[in-house]
């Protein structure tokens, strides 16, 4: 049976948050998170937030891995901005495909936007599938604060 790719629903809250401990602490993520974080950011998934859309990737039954994305406007662009925020697969299920057909799956909900993310360096097999599907380096460092 093949894997499906949908959106997050409450009942698989535990499988996600344990996931997204593991992404977090691993070299992937520059960044270690909270459990506030994290559950704020599946609550807000699930309360249908025009920002924010999760996604979890399921084999009957068993949750293999998920997906954050966040939804913004790009004035540089000219077109909607969606920002691949969390893909994360578990060591079982990774190189075989699921990541590139999450963002074709991606690529054709959301036709004529401006696709980005972030990927640490050191992340070989990430890089190789993002540049396999289309994405390219930016030239520039992006600034934050936090208010």
């Amino acid at each position: 049976m093949s894997p499906t790719i949908r959106k997050i629903t409450e009942t698989d809250r535990t499988a996600v948050l344990s996931m997204m401990r593991e992404f977090y602490s691993s070299p992937a993520v520059s960044t270690n998170g909270s459990e506030e974080i994290f559950n704020a950011d599946i609550d807000t998934c699930l309360e249908e937030s025009p920002y924010l859309e999760g996604y979890v990737f399921d084999l009957e039954g068993t949750l293999f891995g998920y997906a954050m994305l966040a939804k913004s406007f790009s004035t540089e662009y000219g077109k909607r901005c969606i920002w691949l925020e969390d893909i994360y697969i578990t060591e079982e299920y990774r190189c075989k495909g699921l990541g590139s057909r999450f963002i074709e799956f991606i690529k054709e909900k959301y036709l004529d936007s401006l696709l980005r993310l972030e990927v640490e360096e050191e992340n070989e097999i990430a890089v190789h599938t993002y540049k396999k599907a289309g994405f390219d380096f930016f030239p520039y460092l992006e600034m934050k604060t936090e208010v």
